[in-house]
């Protein structure tokens, strides 16, 4: 069937013309657009170990240029891919020290941190720290999201592969680049907090005296928050001719926190340089890389230590000073800290020190055959430095200071061979075989704590001013470890006529982390690709200019978050005991605990099926992908409780557990408008994502569920709301359910039946622990990018939305601030909590499904606009100035501050007390210019 062309015309948004489609060139009625084709299906996309062109991946590959990349007062380049990248979902927060929460394609493993997030790639070097990559340095970002691509990388792939390309130096004069910005940051929305009249009204009411009144009026939130300011500067200088290149640059950030006393400072610098020798056979390259960052913090811990929850439960009733200039305080209110005495008096800072050196050399052997080496050496170092002041409310000491420095380096060694040849027929065949050697030394350091100083003078600078020491129980130190991997790995790529595809890869890895009984795995993947719009019957249809379908299967593991003891018996130093020699001298002796070893602790395994298809209309005026995949991860490695009748010791690190994730994902790229002065693009992705954890048990090892998520509410500071279980995803929540009021207007709760755990139809204001029941998941349904640029001559406007729909949010600072008994005590509460609750229910705060809520939110995270002045007279080769605001609007039902929370690691979805931290609305102006 033929599509008449007037029908497809008005399929196209308002405003587009007929004579859009029309010849541009005479030579070729559809020159234009068919030229559109050829450079989107030409693309270059990397790939591990090398490159293809895009009408030839067999995989699921989303590349990002850096012209599409976030914009704002970013501290990660992960932040800049939050929204961009279907299946990839990045939460962010307001603190600038916190590192975004990144997952892709949900949570494969049940152990946190880097263990759960994507594999890092920089220029080829594997698991560079990103800190390294200063954003304006970015030149691409290839995101690896099914097993058919990441496989290659083996061991260390199953959450996805993340490969950053910086800018190289190029063919050309020497270029000059600056880009900087500054930003004013301001929170975006403030907690509901009771003032001081309506505390004392409600203490008049109720008839009772107020503690901590001391005739203050105080709003702690504007004392403890402020406008942050934040700069960033880079500049670059680049250039070569047809046989050398170099690029060096040099950034700063400044980006201070909306909360005082928060704040990170970077410094960076990166030179890459490469040349031609022997002929132009072989190419070598250089590359230096330095990062400093410093990290100044804030308490952010339990039991009322920290900033921003006493921020709201301090009471406004109280000023800032006392009379006599020291910080207000209340001894006999318990977990009561004054948040300006915390943030002056309680001060830390880390330093992060990276460096990295990286060589390479690619030997052409034939022009079919190229040979590459490169070596890869990474020194990190960590510098921590505490001071609780002599007046410190929190540790009352007369003063105490605690510094340590830990260092780790990291090898890797890398040698690779691809050969590419083209047969007669249209016959086109890849071949690549390599070897890896990596080796990491962890954990390297030691530290020290001191107190009684005289004065605050010197701080943490001179430990030896101190008067005290705990003895060896003030000194701490590193067990330094050493990790070795080695791998093999191979790909073969065949391709007839670009129009059937087929990839198959082969990895084999062996590390030192897992026990000795399995310490070598092979992970395979094959995928295949038909271009079914190349086929004579579908051209002759005149409906696509691109259609492609793909399918594979591959399988990754997950070694990431490792050490070299992980499989291995350990000790440890759990307390003391007095110790009598045959003399009957008494001495005191460490307690040691320790760990059973497992030889035959295996590597987490993740297959994954992965099916797409991509489309394009109009002549790739509109184009997308529709992938439904099956990821399903075995033999997870987690913590079990074993009988000591069995083994040594009462704990098993051991391979159990099972992990499913489903999911479909779509992404849609059109051009509605294009003419000689207007453009409009638009980019839409949305994806599901169905996570299950299938099984927690085996014969060996049981667990029937682990509780988690303690938020610390008042009165229930031993309650989980969310379980760990088999049948649910990650981030179940498990809580009583809320029954409203009974006669006496006290909060009561659904009583369950403790072995059916249905409802039995009664209700308690004592609920217990078999009361508690699933009550949502903090998984999304949906989440959703959409980034839309409007173009007018040299004007650009850039409108990025990003949602989060279908997943419930636990507000813990909304569960423990409507708890009414703390207002007697002298603490403050929501404003809510004065109306909407009785003053006599003891269970208002329990933590219920009444504080689960909706978690959805559609938000304008950034808009931008940008004018281009070009070249400027030879002066200047162009030159750009841009407005950006971020944290426009957000549409949502949440009740708390901001619904963007954490969706990553074990406990997704919860809005947490002690290291609550105010997202912010940012407006920035910036400028760059080249010469």
């Amino acid at each position: 069937m033929i599509l008449d062309k007037k029908l497809i015309m008005a399929l196209l948004a308002t405003g587009i013309s007929a004579n859009t489609f029309a010849a541009e060139d005479s030579d070729s009625p559809d020159h234009v657009d068919s030229r559109r084709d050829t450079l989107k299906l030409s693309e270059i996309v990397v790939v591990g170990y090398g490159k293809m062109r895009r009408k030839d991946v067999t995989s699921s590959i989303t590349t990002i240029q850096s012209t599409d990349l976030n914009q704002g007062v970013y501290t990660s380049p992960a932040q800049l891919l939050q929204g961009k990248v279907p299946g990839l979902t990045v939460s962010n927060s307001g603190d600038p020290n916190a590192a975004p929460s990144i997952t892709l394609r949900g949570a494969s493993t049940l152990r946190t941190g880097a263990a759960m997030e994507p594999y890092y790639i920089v220029d080829g070097v594997p698991g560079v720290d990103l800190s390294l990559v200063a954003t304006d340095d970015i030149e691409s970002i290839d995101i690896l999201r099914d097993a058919t691509a990441t496989a290659i990388y083996g061991s260390k792939a199953a959450n996805g592969v993340i490969i950053v390309t910086t800018k190289h130096g190029s063919a050309g004069s020497a270029r000059v680049t600056y880009n900087g910005y500054a930003a004013f940051e301001s929170v975006a929305k403030y907690l509901d907090l009771a003032s001081a009249d309506e505390l004392r009204a409600y203490a008049k009411q109720h008839g009772f005296e107020l503690a901590n009144d001391m005739g203050g009026n105080v709003d702690w939130q504007k004392e403890v928050q402020r406008t942050g300011m934040s700069h960033n500067h880079n500049l670059a200088v680049s250039g070569g001719n047809a046989r050398s290149g170099y690029n060096v640059s040099l950034s700063y950030l400044n980006h201070q926190g909306v909360i005082r006393s928060s704040e990170l400072e970077r410094f960076g610098a990166r030179a890459l340089a490469h040349s031609k020798v022997l002929k132009d056979h072989l190419q070598l390259s250089l590359g230096v890389n330095g990062s400093q960052t410093t990290k100044k913090g804030i308490e952010a811990q339990e039991q009322g230590i920290s900033v921003t929850d006493a921020m709201v439960y301090y009471s406004p009733c109280q000023p800032v000073r006392n009379a006599d200039g020291s910080w207000s305080e209340s001894t006999s209110t318990t977990q009561y800290y004054n948040p300006l005495s915390m943030i002056n008096e309680d001060t830390n800072q880390t330093i992060y020190r990276r460096m990295q050196l990286t060589g390479k050399g690619e030997l052409n052997i034939l022009p079919e055959l190229t040979w590459t080496a490169q070596y890869s050496y990474m020194y990190n170092q960590n510098v921590l430095s505490e001071y609780h002041s002599t007046k410190s409310q929190i540790v009352k000491t007369h003063g105490q200071a605690r510094r340590s420095t830990y260092m780790d380096n990291k090898q890797v060694f890398e040698t690779f061979g691809n050969f590419t040849h083209s047969f007669p027929g249209y016959h086109r065949l890849g071949l690549m075989v390599g070897y890896s050697w990596e080796q990491n030394n962890e954990n390297d350091g030691f530290g020290l704590t001191v107190k009684d100083f005289y004065n605050d003078a010197v701080k943490y600078y001179n430990l030896t001013y101190a008067n005290q020491i705990d003895g060896i129980d003030a000194v701490e130190s590193g067990a330094e470890s050493t990790l070795r991997m080695i791998s093999f790995y191979g790909r073969v790529n065949y391709s007839f006529a670009s129009r059937y595809n087929f990839q198959a890869t082969l990895r084999r890895d062996g590390s030192s982390a897992f026990g000795k009984n399995h310490r070598w795995a092979t992970f395979p993947s094959f995928s295949a690709a038909w271009r079914i719009g190349e086929e004579e019957w579908v051209r002759n249809l005149d409906i696509f200019s691109d259609l492609k379908l793909r399918v594979g299967y591959g399988v990754s593991g997950n070694s990431l978050g490792f050490d070299a003891y992980s499989a291995r018996r350990t000790y440890g130093v759990s307390g003391w005991f007095t110790f009598t020699d045959e003399n009957g001298v008494t001495s005191n002796k460490h307690t040691l605990a320790a760990t059973n070893a497992n030889p035959d602790l295996k590597w987490e395994r993740t297959g994954m099926f992965n099916i797409g298809l991509d489309f394009g209309f109009f002549n790739s005026r509109l184009t997308g992908t529709i992938e439904y995949y099956d990821k399903r991860t075995s033999d997870l490695i987690y913590y079990y409780p074993v009988s000591t009748n069995r083994f040594p010791f009462g704990t098993m690190t051991a391979n159990v557990g099972d992990i499913t994730n489903r999911g479909i994902e779509l992404t849609i790229n059109a051009i509605p408008v294009q003419n000689e002065d207007w453009q409009w693009s638009s980019s839409l992705n949305l994806s599901h994502n169905s996570n299950r954890v299938k099984k927690l048990s085996n014969a060996a090892y049981s667990v029937s569920y682990q509780d988690l998520a303690y938020p610390w509410i008042t009165g229930n500071t031993g309650v989980a709301v969310q379980r760990l279980m088999e049948g649910s995803p990650i981030g179940q929540f498990y809580t009583y359910e809320y029954a409203g009021h009974d006669e006496n207007g006290v909060s009561q709760f659904w009583v369950h039946d403790p072995v059916t755990g249905e409802r039995t139809g009664e209700k308690t204001i004592k609920p217990t622990d078999s009361d508690r029941t699933k009550t949502g998941s903090a998984q999304p349904k949906l989440t959703l990018g959409w980034n839309n640029t409007i173009s007018y001559k040299n004007w650009d406007l850039t409108l990025f939305f990003q949602g989060v729909f279908g997943n419930k949010i636990f507000n813990a600072l909304r569960a423990q601030y409507n708890a009414v008994s703390m207002i007697p005590k002298g603490k403050n509460v929501f404003r809510e909590a004065l109306t909407d609750q009785n003053y006599n229910d003891v269970n208002s705060q329990s933590p219920s499904d009444r504080y689960i809520e909706n978690g959805s939110f559609l938000r304008l995270s950034s808009m931008s606009l940008s004018y281009d002045f070009g070249s400027l007279h030879g002066w200047v080769n162009n030159l750009s100035v841009y407005a950006t605001c971020n944290n426009v609007f957000t549409l949502t039902s949440y009740k708390g501050c901001d619904p963007e929370v954490s969706l990553g690691g074990l406990t997704p979805g919860i809005d947490w007390r002690k290291d609550y931290y105010p997202h912010t609305r940012t407006f920035m102006l910036g400028m760059k210019v080249s010469f």
